[in-house]
Parts: structure tokens; sequence; C-alpha cells
């Protein structure tokens, strides 16, 4: 059974940092394309970041990029999402995504395990 499990979410003004955290079991971690999405309240679920350790590929939204960076290790199956410089408009749920290699790495369909979720919110 397949399991992703999310840590490291909470309160933090703008401006601040966060590390989540996504520990994955039951699964050949090396093989999966690990990804973040996230969702806003009365918004769609939205693309942050990816990381393909088979083809040696790092993918981020425009919106993210140069303030968030997903690192993997792979000895310890987990992935990570540091997020620096958070603005109010990243506040949202932060889900953790397990995925075969897609060149629609974006796409939420592609991805066939997710964690729970883990809020982070950004204050003004």
């Amino acid at each position: 059974q397949v399991q992703l499990v999310e840590s490291g979410g909470g309160l933090v003004q703008a401006g601040g940092s966060l590390r989540l955290s996504c520990a994955a079991s039951g699964l050949t971690f090396s093989t999966y394309t690990m990804a973040w999405f996230r969702q806003a309240p009365g918004k769609e679920c939205e693309f942050v970041a990816a990381h393909s350790w088979i083809v040696g590929r790092i993918y981020y939204a425009d919106t993210v990029k140069g303030r968030l960076t997903i690192s993997r290790d792979n000895a310890k199956n987990t992935v990570y999402l540091q997020m620096n410089v958070l603005k109010p408009e990243d506040t949202a749920v932060y889900y953790c995504a397990a995925g075969l290699y897609s060149n629609d790495y974006a796409r939420s369909r592609e991805y066939a395990y997710w964690g729970q979720g883990t809020q982070v919110t950004v204050s003004s």
C-alpha cells in the first residue's frame, strides 16, 4: 500500500520560510516523479514543482521559480519543498504526489498517489 505523508506546514509571516517534507512508502521511490501541488480556497489545484530522478529533471511553476526549491533524498524516500520569501498568495493546502514520468508533469491526473495535504498560511 502506497502512502505519502506530508509535514512541515504552518503559519508564517510574509517574507518568511518553511520546509515541507513528504515521506513515501510502499513504492520504488527513485523511479517515481515526485511533485508538489497546492490548492487555495475556492481555486483549482495548481502545479508547484516536480522532480524526476529517473530522467534527471526538475520543473517549477512560473509563480514559484526562484523562491521555492524541490529536492529529494532517495535513501530516505522523502521529497522536500523549501519555501522562501513566502507571499500571502502562497497560502494553500500543499499536496505531495507520486507518478510515473510523463511529459504532462504539471497535470494532476498524471499522478497516481497523493498525500493528505498540509496547510500553509502566509500572513501579510
